[in-house]
This record gives structure tokens, sequence and C-alpha cells, in this order.
């Protein structure tokens, strides 16, 4: 572990720092979360030295709240690491710049969640269809659901290989 050179609290943005930020909060927007999550790791994965969460919120001028939420779902996604500094009693992170790992997190607690839900779902789609179709425009729905189904399917398919692909 680097000993740490400064209070980062203090220091502005450089160029370098915004224009890395930019490249993340565009890739977390794609993935459906929120700019702050890019923000942070952007900053995080940037820097040379740990940061910690005083650190984040100072620089990038979001609130403790956020910078709480981002870090607890990067470290979900695999995305940071916690570490801890002898002698200092801040907790500090630093970005996982390792591919399999941020890939493996974002298949793990955003992508499979949403293939598990999706046969409750369809299945409650289902009953909707059975209820306020009528049973001659049934074909068109049914064609539809199985459709979905079938993404759930090649999903499931997919995901394992995937994840051994990429070493999970």
């Amino acid at each position: 572990m680097p000993e740490l050179k400064q209070d980062d609290e203090d220091r502005a943005l450089t160029e370098v720092e915004r224009r890395a930020i930019d490249i993340f909060v565009d890739g977390v927007r794609v993935l459906g979360l929120p700019g702050s999550v890019g923000e942070i790791y952007g900053l995080l994965y940037i820097s040379r030295e740990p940061l910690s969460l005083d650190d984040l919120v100072a620089r990038l001028g979001i609130s403790k709240g956020s910078a709480s939420q981002g870090l607890r779902t990067l470290k979900s996604l695999g995305a940071v690491r916690e570490l801890e500094v002898v002698g200092v009693r801040r907790t500090y992170f630093e970005a996982a710049a390792e591919l399999k790992p941020l890939v493996g997190g974002f298949i793990r607690e955003q992508v499979r969640p949403h293939l598990e839900s999706g046969q409750t779902k369809i299945t409650a789609l289902q009953k909707a269809i059975s209820a306020d179709i009528e049973p001659a425009d049934r074909a068109f729905f049914d064609e539809r659901v199985e459709r979905l189904e079938g993404w759930i399917r090649r999903g499931r398919m997919v995901l394992p290989i995937l994840q051994k692909f990429l070493g999970q």
C-alpha cells in the first residue's frame, strides 16, 4: 500500500481526471446505473493513490450519501476494493482495474437477478393475457410471451459460458 502523500480533498479535478471520469459516466449510464457511480469509479481508476469517502465527496462535489451508495454499488460489483492505511482511521478505496471481475460482478449483481425475476413476470403476463384478451386475439400475445421465454432461456445458457470465458 503506497503512503498517502496529501489529503486529496483539497485538489480540484485535473483535465485528465475529468476526461477519465467522462468515459466511465457514459459507460455506467449504458448499464442503467447512476452517473455518480461512474464518477466515483472513474476518479478511483485514474487516481495513483487510494481515496477516502471524504476525498470523493470533496473532489467530485457529490453528497456523502451519493458517494456512500455509489461505493456500496461498486463494491457489490467487485469494482472497488477497501484498503486500510496503518495509523489512519479512514477507509480508503481503489479501483479494481481487471475486466474479468467487473463483468462477473455486473452479471452476478445486475443481469442474473433480472433473468431470475423474468419467469415470474412472464407468468403474471400470461395470467393477464388469459384474463384480458379475447381467445381469438391471443395468438399474437402468446407468440410474444413465447419469444420472451426464449430470450430468458438463451440468457440463462449464455451467462455461464460468458462467466467461464471471463474466468469467473
